[in-house]
């Protein structure tokens, strides 16, 4: 009874070590960042310690008095550990502009880098003659000589350049840890070279010889936070043999999160050491049967991995815990020691080739059977608490664990059916607009533009943005998609989010369409999503919008649709980028009340926003969606006089705006940078 009681209260001090160290963690996070660059332009004169060649430009790394992070737009192929001095304008990484997004400032700070640089120029100093960075680049090139050299960079060398539209389709299928340096990699490895060593009959000189194989694979891989969990499992277990698996990975947990708090935001080192604590801990590596083994390994790894996925990703794929069965033999017996083989024989290289097309393409079949189910992002108490109550019934086999599991569940995915209030959104879309407006419990909702960068080929704000801040706030649909305008600027990403994301109707601006306003009508038209032009309001519940601007003119801005609306008891008003004749209209037409909120026109652009029309509708509030150090100057001085008497919220300044509606009363919310 003693001996039970005692391993009960050692066990229970080895968990609350565990959380004081997470919770110092999370507070040395919340430190201010001490830089030793300032942002504008610098000189900076350091050694390339990465080289990553993109479509249109080239990421490098370089070490100086910190590491850098490095933009090059030119074609010149640089040696890693070369000298080099770089020109260039340094930004800090600063957080997300935006509400609810993926903190890729931590993360990065997790790789221990602050900055980001657009280099003007680079000029080697002098060439490499590290013997380390010689050998780094040599397997580095050898491995771009290939088809797939994307695939052998990822799965052996961490260096993961796989396109985009592949990784969302692992990641729906809840695959994407397949392609993430890990255990597997690493044990595959080891058991190749275990094996050559015990048939020469020397295990010691092995065990040696491994460990110096791992330090330099660390380094060849950038020190991939998975692989430092793996690579110190083998090291340690090598030469220390009575220490629990289960402890000693704790222990490296607490270690690496000492020497690096920022840990806590890369999702490789928190699905690493969940998953693999899970399984040391509760799986019996002893299955009699293969396929019910990895079912049971399958079943746990989704739900262990479900809190950090909601919390990060806000949704899951049920069918994930049957495509893992599918895939991790696939991966395992297949794909991964293909991979190596071919590093080492250039010749098997086009059926390598055929290997990973057949790969992809079942991955693509696979894919469009999905059951995705969506959840709002709540406090992060409840993803601790997921974990307990798993923890709880892996150890005794509750039921009632499960019953609370379910139930907390359900009221996760219904959180904003029961705890809601009206939203309006303005989120920053750099020199564009994109506002939300989030009505009666999620049941009805009006997007107002999408923002679009002239020039832009990817779904940088609806893909980044938009989609992600809809998903975290249990958003399934949107009502209404209004198109104040056909510029580019405010609906160059409408065809990017009526292809991603459900949309019930479409509301067009009055006057002639123009060739971005075809193109997605003719996207809606393929998709039989209804859409209207010219309307005079718009009737939602209890609510209504109201389209002041009805006469056509020769420009589309005049045409903007100029909207009117009270919520909540407060009067908002949504210009587009409606100018000084479009004010003049709506003056001589309505007789206009005081307003709340006024969305200033076309970003504060001088031709807006005249000294008349704001003394008249005297807004309290005044939002200004605008991009920072945007070359048209926006907002113009003047404008910013005429509002002198509102408050001014300014999306390059203070980020995305939101103004929450509860019991008639208003609550401003900013996410400055």
């Amino acid at each position: 009874m003693r001996f039970i009681l005692k391993s009960k209260i050692i066990l229970l001090f080895k968990y609350l070590i565990i959380f004081a160290i997470l919770l110092i963690s999370y507070f040395r996070t919340k430190s201010p960042i001490n830089y030793k660059y300032s942002e504008g332009v610098n000189t900076v004169t350091g050694i390339i310690t990465k080289y990553n060649k993109k479509e249109d430009y080239n990421l490098i790394e370089v070490i100086s008095k910190e590491k850098i992070r490095v933009n090059v737009y030119d074609n010149t192929e640089y040696m890693l550990g070369d000298k080099v001095l770089i020109t260039g304008n340094i930004n800090y990484i600063n957080k997300p502009s935006n509400f609810n997004m993926f903190r890729y400032d931590l993360y990065m700070m997790s790789k221990g880098i602050k900055y980001s640089m657009n280099a003007s120029s680079i000029k080697v100093i002098k060439k490499n003659n590290n013997m380390f960075y010689k050998l780094k680049y040599k397997f580095l090139k050898h491995a771009s000589t290939y088809k797939k050299d994307a695939y052998l960079k990822a799965l052996l060398l961490g260096d993961n350049n796989i396109s985009n539209n592949q990784k969302k389709k692992y990641q729906i299928l809840g695959i994407s840890h397949l392609f993430s340096l890990s255990g597997m990699h690493v044990s595959y490895m080891i058991g190749i070279l275990l094996f050559i060593f015990k048939k020469l009959k020397k295990d010691s000189l092995g065990k040696i010889l491994i460990t110096i194989f791992l330090i330099f694979y660390l380094f060849l891989t950038d020190f991939s936070p998975s692989l430092i969990r793996s690579t110190l499992l083998v090291i340690v277990f090598f030469y220390i043999k009575y220490i629990k698996k289960d402890d000693l990975l704790l222990i490296i947990f607490c270690f690496l999160l000492i020497i690096n708090p920022y840990y806590l935001y890369n999702p490789g080192f928190l699905y690493s050491f969940i998953i693999s604590y899970v399984f040391i801990l509760f799986l019996n590596n002893n299955h009699n049967n293969y396929l019910n083994g990895l079912l049971k390994s399958s079943i746990m790894a989704f739900l262990v991995s479900l809190p950090i996925t909601l919390y990060l990703f806000y949704e899951i794929n049920i069918v994930s815990i049957i495509t893992n069965i599918i895939f991790i033999p696939l991966f395992s017996f297949v794909i991964f020691p293909f991979t190596i083989i071919t590093y080492f024989i250039p010749i098997l290289d086009y059926i390598y080739n055929i290997v990973i097309n057949m790969f992809e393409s079942l991955v693509s079949f696979v894919s469009c059977y999905s059951l995705i189910i969506n959840f709002p992002r709540v406090s992060i108490i409840i993803y601790f608490i997921y974990e307990f109550l798993i923890y709880i019934f892996y150890k005794t086999k509750s039921k009632q664990a499960i019953l609370v599991f379910i139930i907390l569940l359900f009221i996760h995915y219904n959180y904003y059916n029961f705890f809601s209030m009206d939203n309006i959104v303005t989120f920053d879309v750099d020199q564009g607009d994109s506002i939300l407006i989030n009505l009666n419990h999620n049941k009805n909702n009006i997007l107002i533009d999408t923002g679009g960068k002239v020039g832009s080929l990817t779904s940088r704000y609806v893909g980044n943005i938009i989609i992600p801040y809809l998903k975290s706030k249990g958003i399934k649909k949107i009502g209404y998609l209004i198109i104040s305008h056909g510029d580019y600027d405010h609906m160059g990403e409408a065809i990017n989010l009526v292809n991603n994301f459900k949309v019930e109707k479409v509301i067009f601006n009055c006057g002639p369409n123009n060739d971005l306003e075809k193109e997605l009508i003719k996207v809606l038209d393929k998709k039989k999503i209804p859409y209207y032009s010219c309307i005079k309001e718009l009737n939602i519940d209890k609510n209504k919008l109201y389209f002041l601007q009805t006469k056509e003119y020769d420009n589309e801005n005049d045409n903007s649709n100029f909207i009117f609306t009270e919520l909540g008891g407060y009067k908002f008003m949504f210009m587009g980028d409606a100018s000084v004749t479009t004010e003049k209209e709506i003056l001589y037409k309505y007789n206009l009340p005081d307003i709340d909120v006024l969305k200033v026109g076309h970003h504060g652009s001088k031709t807006s926003s005249s000294k008349e029309f704001i003394n008249e509708i005297n807004p309290k509030y005044s939002i200004i969606s605008v991009g920072k150090n945007n070359r048209y100057g926006h907002p113009n001085k003047e404008v910013l006089d005429n509002l002198k008497d509102s408050k001014i919220y300014r999306t390059d300044n203070q980020g995305s705006i939101m103004f929450k509606i509860k019991n008639n009363k208003l609550k401003i919310e900013t996410c400055s940078p």
